[in-house]
């Protein structure tokens, strides 16, 4: 940084003040040139000063702001920094011993890397010999350039660094155009290729035919194409590597389908049907990894929808992180296939809209830069019987390959809580508000971007004549890191220059108000719901929308996250019953007897000390059972919290009590969250079960707030510290329930209709001795690990957010979110919760 502030301070012609001392002039001095000549120094040495302070960290600029002049200022940083440079010298000369290059990285990354260590050797008075800096470069290059390495060591004319790098670049172009052609390896279509085990020792092959009736042998070879014999008898080299290659795609879902895959790879022994063990055979990922290949077999997929697809000759691969389904759906492939006019429709309508919103411009590659590739990605979207509903086509950018700090620097991006939802549709319930629904078609393409990123041509829309051009991003494009937080910051600069104002407690909340109507946006990355009081506000705001954006109306509101919503006679409702029925077919739980309770009070659940039973399909179970607990469910929130415990490795109990949830769901499919035009109120209610396990020895909190008669809000949850009793895990509960309901109260704060000033939230407790104590100003030192707390929930009293109230047990709705209950009271208080039979 010293060198740098240098520069800086030289071409601002400041850098004489951190040697020179200021000029002498007397206090009855009256000399105009001495005056002038003073003054000037003190200017220069107030700018010096400051430039070298702004340079500085804000913890050293606190230290060292008090120097009075840029050389005592440059002084004192130089005695305490000019003491360490033994230590960084010993730094960077360990980091030259260290450095290798890898496989991983292009070999031209890797020697700017290491030209900059050279830099800093020379920076620090350490000085190389140019001889001595070839033969170390050449020395790390990574393990595949052995071949390449020993060339350059037996090379007889001595090379300089310039000529080195020279050669490098030359090499490594070379290999990856060889790479592309397949000359170095022959891939399979797209991701996937495979080859016999390699052998060292080779006979000698006689195509004569032997004594006795000979075998006609049909086709030609495989290897080299001649006929009358098999690959593996052919003498010529086989064309490939011993191995098998696949380019993964990182996703989420446990199986991903691979367009242009020849072969199958699962990770689970557990779901082959016939397995059969292999030795020697490799496969080799995208990043130069390898993992064994264990095995092959018959995997048999069971699809949501009850179908059954069978996948053969799949390869055992435990290492994988992700199963790979391959496809044979490839851009020229849907073009040529009888659903060709389909796809061209889709793929037509997705160039339409990217050219239309002047996503790129081509240009020449800048030289230096390296564009990112992309990738159509075909999709046939489902109808709920199964029928196909439309050909998706979407044009991805190959955003894995941006390098941070680079290509972007902040990837953030809010997304609304299902919460604020849930509040919205109650709040519509309440006063008989339309609900309307848009979808942006393409919302990350509207984005603005920052940073300068070129991307090959698209594969079939090459512009002809200009082959050799790229596309400079102008907007965002699916795939690239940044795209989700920058269509964010575009919808936000339109809606605010709108006149709506962002909700302080939900960055995805929207709200525009006059004197007698208002309206509220709610986004959920391109989907919105759109309220307002009445219908002449929502259809402003929705060409509004469709003057700025690509977007779909698509009416009153129907589906929001796959929840259904439902207009009843009295209000709205919120339900999963079809989601809830696939997954009760899909784990094969659609037969089995219904059950009237979540939890069986006779199970005892406990950590489980022996082998795991079945554990990658529990854990599938679970994420799908807290995806409806999350949105619709409150009712099993207790149950699913305490399984979910046992994920890593359950037992047969565990087993038993995740069935028993599903056949509940299934005794309770058609219930929904029901939401009525009163109360007009927010409540909660509050509960806590103390150390019900011996082997546990931290209680369970539980919450609900409810709108309208239906609940808008709640958890059930692990407590984080040990409670010695039971007035301090209900105290503990109560302020969990206290931190949601300020944040709800601040969101209703920002919502136009709602009462003004929003009212003390009232929150129900079945602990009179937690009441008090919340009530109570004074501390006990016994219970200073509930202090914050005990603060905390004084302060929110005393400040008019929240009230508590005394209730019975057996009517406080936050009760099933604790523990098990029996079926009459588990029927009465999810009553009370909003959950009803749908009509």
């Amino acid at each position: 940084m010293a060198s740098k502030d240098v520069i800086l301070l030289t071409t601002l012609n400041l850098a004489r003040f951190l040697s020179e001392e200021a000029p002498v002039v007397s206090e009855g001095e009256t000399d105009t040139q001495k005056r002038a000549a003073m003054d000037a120094w003190v200017h220069g040495d107030f700018l010096c000063r400051n430039y070298i302070l702004n340079g500085l960290s804000d913890t050293l600029y606190n230290v060292y702001s008090s120097a009075k002049t840029a050389r005592a200022l440059w002084e004192s940083l130089e005695k305490k920094y000019k003491t360490e440079d033994a230590g960084l010298k010993k730094f960077i000369v360990g980091k030259f011993l260290e450095f290798k290059m890898v496989d991983s990285k292009t070999v031209m990354n890797q020697v700017q890397e290491f030209q900059m260590i050279l830099h800093d050797l020379h920076a620090e008075g350490m000085t190389l010999s140019e001889s001595f800096q070839v033969a170390a470069m050449i020395e790390k290059l990574p393990p595949l350039w052995k071949d390449f390495k020993n060339y350059l060591k037996h090379k007889r004319k001595e090379m300089g660094l310039e000529d080195l790098i020279v050669r490098l670049r030359i090499e490594e172009d070379n290999r990856l155009s060889e790479m592309k052609s397949g000359r170095l390896q022959i891939e399979a279509k797209a991701n996937l290729m495979e080859q016999n085990e390699t052998s060292h020792k080779r006979k000698r092959v006689d195509y004569k035919p032997k004594k006795g009736k000979a075998k006609k042998i049909k086709g030609n070879c495989y290897n080299c194409g001649k006929p009358n014999h098999m690959a593996k008898d052919c003498r010529l080299p086989k064309k490939s590597s011993a191995c098998f290659r696949a380019n993964l795609v990182d996703n989420p879902r446990e199986w991903w389908i691979d367009t242009g895959a020849t072969r199958h790879i699962c990770s689970d022994k557990e779901m082959f049907s016939t397995y059969t063990p292999i030795n020697g055979r490799k496969l080799f990922m995208g990043n130069s990894a390898t993992s064994n290949i264990v095995g092959l077999g018959k995997v048999v997929l069971k699809m949501t929808s009850g179908k059954e697809l069978t996948l053969i000759d799949v390869l055992h691969v435990p290492d994988i992180r992700k199963n790979l389904v391959s496809g044979s759906l490839t851009i020229n492939e849907a073009l040529s296939s009888p659903e060709a006019p389909f796809w061209k429709e889709a793929i037509n309508s997705e160039i339409e809209s990217i050219m239309q919103n002047h996503t790129w411009e081509l240009m020449d590659l800048p030289p230096g830069s390296t564009p990112l590739g992309c990738k159509w990605i075909l999709k046939r979207k489902y109808k709920a019987d199964g029928s196909i509903d439309k050909y998706k086509a979407r044009l991805v950018a190959k955003g894995f390959k941006q390098k941070e700090g680079l290509d972007f620097f902040d990837t953030y991006s809010p997304v609304t809580r299902i919460t604020s939802i849930r509040v919205l549709i109650a709040i519509a319930a309440l006063y008989d508000l339309e609900i309307h629904q848009m979808d942006v078609k393409t919302a990350f393409l509207n984005g603005e971007l920052d940073e300068e990123i070129y991307m090959e041509q698209p594969e079939g829309f090459v512009v002809p004549g200009q082959e050799k051009k790229v596309c400079r991003l102008v907007k965002s494009l699916y795939g690239l890191k940044q795209a989700p937080k920058q269509w964010h910051e575009k919808f936000d600069r339109t809606m605010l220059s709108n006149g709506f104002k962002i909700n302080e407690c939900d960055k995805c909340v929207y709200v525009k108000s006059s004197h007698n109507s208002f309206i509220i946006v709610c986004l959920y990355v391109d989907d919105m719901l759109i309220m307002g009081s009445n219908r002449d506000v929502i259809l402003t705001t929705k060409r509004m929308l469709t003057k700025h954006f690509d977007m779909k109306d698509m009416g009153l509101a129907d589906v929001i996250l796959g929840i259904k919503i439902s207009k009843t006679s009295d209000g709205l409702a919120l339900s999963q019953s079809h989601y809830i029925e696939n997954i009760l077919k899909k784990f094969k739980a659609y037969d089995s007897p219904p059950a009237k309770t979540p939890v069986d009070l006779n199970l005892h659940l406990a950590k489980n000390k022996g082998e795991s039973e079945g554990q990658i399909e529990y854990s599938r179970i679970i994420g799908s059972l807290m995806y409806i607990m999350n949105c619709t469910r409150p009712d099993i929130a207790y149950a699913v919290n305490k399984l979910s415990r046992f994920t890593s490795n359950p037992s047969k109990n565990h087993w038993k009590g995740l069935i028993r949830v599903l056949r509940y769901l299934k005794y309770t499919s058609n219930y929904g969250l029901h939401y009525t035009r009163y109360p007009a109120v927010l409540e909660g209610y509050s509960d806590a079960n103390w150390i019900s396990d011996s082997k546990d020895t931290k209680s369970t909190s539980g919450y609900v707030f409810t709108i309208g008669g239906g609940a808008v809000s709640w958890k059930s949850s692990k407590q984080t510290c040990i409670a010695r009793s039971t007035m301090e895990s209900e105290f503990i509960a109560l302020d969990k329930a206290g931190e949601e309901a300020e944040w709800l109260r601040n969101f209703l704060e920002d919502i136009p209709c709602w009462t003004k000033p929003v009212p003390a939230i009232m929150i129900h407790c079945d602990s009179q001795s937690a009441i008090g104590r919340a009530q109570s100003g004074m501390y006990n030192g016994k219970s200073r690990h509930i202090r914050r707390r005990h603060n905390t929930i004084r302060q929110l009293i005393s400040s008019g957010i929240i009230s508590i109230d005394y209730i019975k047990s057996k009517e406080n709705l936050a009760d099933p979110l604790t523990k098990g209950l029996s079926r009459d009271q588990v029927y009465c208080l999810s009553r009370g919760m909003g959950l009803k039979p749908d009509n």
